[in-house]
């Protein structure tokens, strides 16, 4: 047997790391369990293209890739509780993405409208890491209304972490915007 498979989800089944209970793949909970892997994932790769890119003078951290690589760090413990583990982020974590965008927002014009994704490829990057970021957290408000109309309660995602994950959204919408305005892109508007 290998070490990188195992054969047991073979059958549409899953577990959880350390435990023995199988779930089904379609389950609510193995589905926000997979949109945040692939969220974390496509964080990775806006890292290696933002490189060391600055952030703007405010930000509570120097560079885009550090920021994404707290952010794939905090999708992890979102992750961990969700399976149940006793791991849960805090306001402290929720601050610190709201000091980001805030300082983001300093050094960009004022948004009147939305923007085709594009300009830089870090910037459409950033944007489709923020549209899967979005599908986690409707993925993770499914689990917890379906948690809350069954009575379940080991792994319901508490307040604190749909807030954080709606703040991810956030805080990728304004890394794209000001990748674009630092490089001298102009967005263009949607045409309607």
């Amino acid at each position: 047997m290998s070490n990188l498979y195992t054969g047991k989800g073979d059958k549409g089944m899953t577990t959880f790391f350390g435990s023995a209970q199988q779930y089904p793949k379609s389950a609510l909970r193995v589905e926000a369990l997979g949109v945040l892997d692939e969220a974390n994932a496509l964080l990775g790769l806006a890292k290696v293209r933002a490189s060391d890119t600055a952030l703007p003078p405010g930000a509570p951290i120097s560079t885009i890739a550090s920021a994404l690589e707290q952010m794939q760090q905090d999708l992890f413990v979102i992750q961990a509780e969700v399976v149940g583990a006793d791991k849960h982020l805090t306001q402290e974590n929720i601050s610190w993405l709201e000091s980001l965008v805030e300082a983001i927002e300093r050094e960009l014009p004022p948004i009147t409208t939305f923007f085709l994704a594009g300009g830089s490829e870090l910037s459409a990057t950033l944007d489709v890491a923020r549209t899967v970021a979005r599908t986690a957290e409707r993925r993770l408000v499914s689990f917890r209304h379906d948690g809350a109309m069954t009575g379940l309660e080991a792994g319901q995602p508490r307040a604190n972490t749909l807030v954080y994950i709606n703040r991810v959204s956030s805080a990728l919408y304004a890394l794209s915007r000001y990748v674009n305005h630092q490089a001298g892109h102009q967005e263009k508007a949607p045409l309607y």
